[in-house]
């Protein structure tokens, strides 16, 4: 069995690593090309800083990771298929039927590599990518200036280090020095009155549980009650405000928190989302899309092993050679369906408040049940 084994294996894995330098090599390409205008751009935080070929080249190096990581269940089908169609085709794959392959021996065997790359591809997803994108963005922003969500920035909830306020942050955006920049704080007591209003052109987390904030105008709301029922509206709502230049906020809220909130949840380690997450869910703020997004992250590597099952079929469908492009390309439009399908149902979880869990689990659910009904026909019953 172990001769068996090896077979297998050596072939599936070259045949996948063959096909996953074509497509990376292909996107390279691609996201090469798209760079091509930005390259003799200046920075605007050192004008001597000119983006150059070295440059587009480098932030196309750092998405490679995360190009893998999402082509990998593609891969894993296609090279699979391609395997096994051409050992059906040349009789090989009969002659390991002969000598001892069984359903449920190919099968647990199948289980075993599809195990392997859900793996590699959690590790790639979890480890190497979100580093490398957080270097590729930084690297971006050097030359675009800063990275924000929109236009509206990225909002926060905090409550204060002494528990008697809370806060609302909105943040514009963040340069490549890890300084906020266009930052509005709300501050509201226990009852949900609103206190003060922080506006400031930049500011900085200090690491020591303060930001650092700068050029900028306090505004406080007085709601003073006089004595006299009948006194002028104008004397019971008094609001003062303080420029600064210089101004100490106190707040939990760190750069690491901004950051997340700023860049793409996909992007992220799931630690990482999960961390947000529970900071959303402890200041009563929506959670269903980082949430989603965590469930993607550890569902999306199962992928590699729903593709191997899916792929197993196609042993033991009788076919001439001329016929293996065909299983082939036809394997590419099952793979395709699957990252679309994948996305999809992510939005559609999102807009539909569906279980977090279940918007993520669907596809990889969805194609295993389709890979265990081909399989349950052409190998069991036929």
């Amino acid at each position: 069995m172990k001769t068996l084994r090896r077979i297998l294996y050596k072939e599936i894995f070259i045949a996948v690593g063959f096909i996953a330098l074509g497509f990376l090599g292909l996107f390279s390409f691609f996201d090469l090309v798209d760079q091509i205008p930005s390259i003799g751009r200046r920075s605007p935080i050192d004008t001597n800083d000119v983006f150059t070929v070295a440059h587009a080249l480098t932030y196309v190096m750092y998405g490679v990771p995360w190009r893998l990581y999402q082509l990998m269940p593609i891969c894993v089908l296609i090279g699979t298929i391609l395997v096994l169609t051409r050992l059906a085709s040349t009789s090989e794959f009969t002659i390991l039927r002969a000598s001892g392959l069984g359903p449920w021996l190919a099968l647990r065997i199948m289980l075993a590599l599809g195990l392997v790359f859900a793996v590699f591809t959690f590790i790639v997803g979890d480890y190497i990518a979100p580093v490398l994108n957080k270097e590729q963005t930084l690297l971006k922003v050097r030359f675009d200036g800063s990275v924000s969500v929109g236009r509206t920035g990225a909002w926060l909830k905090a409550a204060s280090p002494d528990g008697k306020r809370s806060a609302s942050v909105n943040v514009g955006a963040m340069n490549a020095n890890l300084v906020f920049e266009n930052i509005t704080i709300y501050e509201f007591d226990k009852g949900g009155r609103l206190l003060a209003t922080l506006v400031a052109k930049s500011g900085v987390d200090t690491g020591d549980g303060n930001w650092r904030l700068k050029n900028g105008v306090i505004t406080q709301y007085d709601a003073a009650t006089p004595a006299d029922p009948m006194a002028n509206a104008s004397s019971q709502n008094r609001i003062s405000q303080m420029p600064f230049d210089n101004h100490v906020w106190p707040t939990e809220i760190t750069t690491s928190t901004v950051s997340v909130a700023l860049l793409d949840p996909y992007n992220l380690r799931t630690i990482e989302l999960f961390q947000y997450v529970s900071h959303l869910d402890q200041n009563q703020q929506s959670t269903q899309q980082y949430e989603i997004e965590f469930w993607r992250k550890l569902f999306y590597p199962m992928g590699c092993l729903v593709m191997v099952l899916l792929a197993l079929p196609f042993a033991y469908i009788h076919f001439r050679s001329e016929g293996t492009a065909g299983y082939v390309f036809l394997g590419f439009l099952v793979g395709i369906s699957y990252f679309l399908l994948n996305s999809m149902f992510s939005f559609i979880g999102n807009l539909s408040t569906w279980q977090p869990w279940l918007s993520a689990a669907a596809p990889s659910l969805i194609y295993l049940a389709v890979s265990l009904t081909a399989f349950a026909w052409f190998v069991l019953r036929r």
